[in-house]
């Protein structure tokens, strides 16, 4: 059974920093990609950056560009999203998935985790 599981969430004031974790375990196929979602209140769920755990490509969305770093433990199947430089607009639950293909399109992942609530205050 694929399981993902978040942890890291939390209030934050405006310019500082979260460190959010997705603990994976199930998946025994190494190609495969997390990625890192995020839903505001009234929003659509949009993506936020990815990595193939294969070969650590990575991908982000043009507004978390500079600010948010992703990154791979293999050997604690471990997804971290660094998240530097928080603005208000950043609040939304998180959550982090798996799929089979690389990209920040929701419809490309099959598992997802539970979510983490990330608030941003000014």
């Amino acid at each position: 059974e694929v399981q993902l599981v978040e942890h890291g969430g939390g209030l934050v004031q405006a310019g500082g920093s979260l460190r959010l974790s997705c603990e994976v375990s199930g998946i025994t196929f190494a190609d495969h990609t997390i990625g890192w979602f995020r839903q505001a209140p009234g929003k659509q769920r949009e993506g936020v950056s990815c990595i193939r755990r294969l070969d650590n490509t990575s991908y982000y969305r043009d507004s978390v560009k500079g600010r948010f770093s992703i990154s791979n433990d293999n050997a604690k199947n471990t997804v971290y999203l660094q998240m530097n430089s928080l603005k208000p607009e950043d609040t939304a639950v998180y959550y982090c998935a798996a799929g089979w293909y690389t990209g920040l399109s929701a419809q490309l992942y099959d598992f997802w985790g539970q979510g983490t609530q990330v608030t941003v205050s000014t």
